[in-house]
């Protein structure tokens, strides 16, 4: 099946045409879509008209479904989480803060899938930063600095009961089915420089979201190089601006990038289904 690939022409991300992915692909084709991502990190795909049994199979080409905690799949599903907001929502907008999905497991996810199902007509832009560039282009006296430091993640800031998510917020409006838990209080290490599982690929693996403590430093020492980073790591120059078709799916690897959502749709309901590709055998 042939397709075309037009990159974003910014810092990373790809548009991909030709292909109806409510129909199962080939071999080569998902071989040369892999290929595709390893080198865009993003690929977005327009005009998918798909259900959930599409997605769950499109996800299946790319590795084995990953744990999503404390989000609860939509009914009928174990792998599709709604993101979902109604037009006159007033909780805060979900998941805002820069961020890799999952990045508190002890093997994060390689990727997410999402699909724009209903779509406002302004707004709600995607922005993914690509870590590899922010990390080549580091200054050299920062590099230096971070080589060999370890990170302590947790996602007790934003899902534990008293977290961003937690028992207060679920009191309110939110229409995401979000199940905050103690769970949450949990931490793991990662290095803040990381190598791709497939390509080798040496990136920036930091988000002020999920950290909580770099070993060695403390807490105020940890703070202050975590925003220096951040500010680099989120440069426009490493930035790509996603902009939402209804009906399209992209695929993200979260082993470079960060990514988060933006506002600008107040009045307009929006859904997407999202699917989550685990690390397992490559």
């Amino acid at each position: 099946m042939s397709f075309t690939i037009e990159p974003s022409g910014q810092a990373c991300g790809a548009r991909v045409s030709g292909l109806d992915l409510s129909q199962p692909l080939s071999d080569e084709t998902v071989k040369a879509l892999r290929s595709a991502w390893l080198e865009h990190h993003v690929l977005a795909f327009p005009e998918q008209t798909m259900n959930d049994d599409d997605l769950e199979r499109f996800t299946g080409y790319f590795g084995p479904f990953g744990e999503d905690p404390f989000i609860a799949p939509i009914p009928g599903r174990e792998h599709v989480i709604a993101v979902e907001r109604r037009a006159q929502e007033q909780a805060p907008l979900f998941a805002e803060a820069w961020h890799s999905d999952w990045s508190f497991q002890a093997t994060p996810p390689i990727g997410t899938c999402l699909h724009g199902i209903t779509i406002p007509p302004v707004g709600g832009d995607t922005l993914f930063a690509n870590q590899h560039k922010a990390l080549e282009t580091l200054p050299s006296e920062l590099r230096q600095r971070i080589e060999g430091l370890i990170a302590t993640h947790s996602a007790k800031a934003g899902y534990s009961p008293d977290g961003m998510y937690g028992e207060a917020d679920a009191a309110g409006d939110r229409s995401m089915d979000i199940r905050p838990s103690p769970d949450a209080e949990a931490v793991q290490s990662h290095p803040l420089i990381r190598r791709h599982s497939e390509t080798g690929r040496a990136s920036l693996y930091s988000c002020l979201g999920y950290i909580v403590g770099i070993e060695g430093m403390s807490d105020e020492e940890a703070v202050e190089l975590l925003m220096e980073l951040y500010a680099w790591q989120t440069r426009e120059e490493n930035v790509y601006t996603h902009q939402w078709e209804e009906g399209m799916l992209i695929m993200w690897d979260n082993r470079c990038l960060l990514h988060r959502a933006t506002g600008g749709y107040d009045g307009y309901d929006r859904l997407l289904h999202r699917t989550t590709i685990g690390a397992g055998a490559l």
